[in-house]
């Protein structure tokens, strides 16, 4: 659990070719080959990216895991055990554009970190606010809510909590150094006294994170590493950002 993690979230891009150079721009650089890195990539080319990475420090996530557990008849679903199988260690949950666009509770959330831990891999839970909740000041209890699942979670269980303001996620908009460490020192608390006291939490700040602004928020009270989207998929800027995230070890 020593030093900080970044998580590079690819979301829908990439084609077959450009994720194998892309992964390969990374595997040269020491920077982001090493422990505490890792690579969300579409689930169609996380096979092939495990049989890239291996035997590297980079690791696998997926984007999203099915919150069924059993083999059976959910076409177009994948399960834990399979992205496990496929040379996973971590995977997203309720990223905010799940939450936007499928409509995902924290019950089927709850469902999907269970399995992903049943599985051998490292849930990464997605938590945020929208503008509006930030600016009617209910994006504590908004944060509230989104953790109250992991209530339900074995105690001593390892996961990752990523705090992403949705406000802030590919608008170049991003939060202060200020609201930063009161959000992930709540998310913290909370974490240490209602689900379980878990000494193996770690939160990550998302939300436009760049090359320019990275060190900052890296240095930042309470944040553990980062969850970044667009600048992962430019290997000089991830490089910068996990430069900045490996002094800090």
């Amino acid at each position: 659990m020593s030093g900080k993690l970044v998580i590079g979230n690819w979301k829908m891009n990439t084609r077959g070719d450009s994720a194998r150079q892309l992964a390969a721009e990374l595997l040269a650089d020491r920077d982001t080959n090493r422990e505490g890195v890792a690579i969300a990539a579409p689930a169609v080319y996380l096979a092939e990216l495990a049989e890239q990475l291996k035997g590297s420090g980079i690791a696998l996530s997926a984007q999203d895991v099915s919150r069924f557990d059993a083999d059976g008849a959910f076409t177009g679903e994948v399960s834990a055990a399979m992205l496990a199988d496929a040379g996973c260690r971590y995977a997203l949950v309720g990223h905010s554009e799940r939450r936007q666009y499928f409509a995902e509770s924290n019950e089927a959330l709850l469902k999907k970190m269970r399995h992903a831990i049943a599985a051998g891999l490292v849930p990464v839970l997605c938590v945020g606010e929208t503008l509006e909740q930030r600016e009617a000041g209910d994006y504590m209890e908004v944060v509230r809510r989104q953790l109250a699942l992991l209530a339900d979670i074995d105690h001593g269980d390892e996961y990752v909590v990523a705090y992403e303001p949705v406000w802030a996620i590919g608008t170049g908009k991003v939060a202060t150094l200020e609201q930063i460490a009161e959000i992930h020192a709540f998310i913290k608390n909370w974490c240490l006294q209602k689900a379980g006291g878990s000494a193996k939490i770690r939160v990550l700040y998302g939300g436009s994170v760049k090359a320019e602004n990275a060190e900052s928020i890296l240095a930042t009270k309470h944040v553990d590493g980062a969850l970044v989207g667009g600048a992962s998929l430019d290997a000089r800027s991830f490089r910068v950002i996990c430069q900045a995230a490996g002094k800090m070890i």
